[in-house]
């Protein structure tokens, strides 16, 4: 595994929402409640961007169809139309001021 910097501590806030691409992954980095979370960017029900999905608790609701996922797990925990399969997330990494992702090749 190799840490691989999204951005500073510095920059993050509330309300922080910021799309990075790794590899082959869409990866969006956001910030609510004073949780960090790494959450695959689009909504694996139709892909629809989740950048302006709403975010209640520790859940996200994707604003095409509603469909409502956890934070934490990436558990679907509701779907507004068929099943779809969990939503990516992957650990939130620090390397001294950074704030990123410890990525596997492959």
């Amino acid at each position: 595994m190799r840490f691989i910097a999204l951005d500073k501590l510095i920059n993050l806030h509330d309300g922080y929402r910021r799309e990075f691409r790794v590899e082959y992954q869409r990866l969006l980095l956001l910030q609510h409640e004073g949780e960090r979370y790494i959450v695959e960017a689009l909504c694996p029900h139709l892909e629809h961007p989740l950048m302006e999905a709403w975010l209640e608790g520790g859940e996200l609701l994707c604003p095409l169809h509603g469909y409502r996922f956890s934070l934490l797990t990436g558990r679907l925990i509701e779907a507004t139309r068929e099943d779809c399969r969990p939503l990516r997330v992957w650990p939130v990494a620090y390397e001294g001021p950074d704030v990123g992702i410890s990525w596997t090749d492959g």
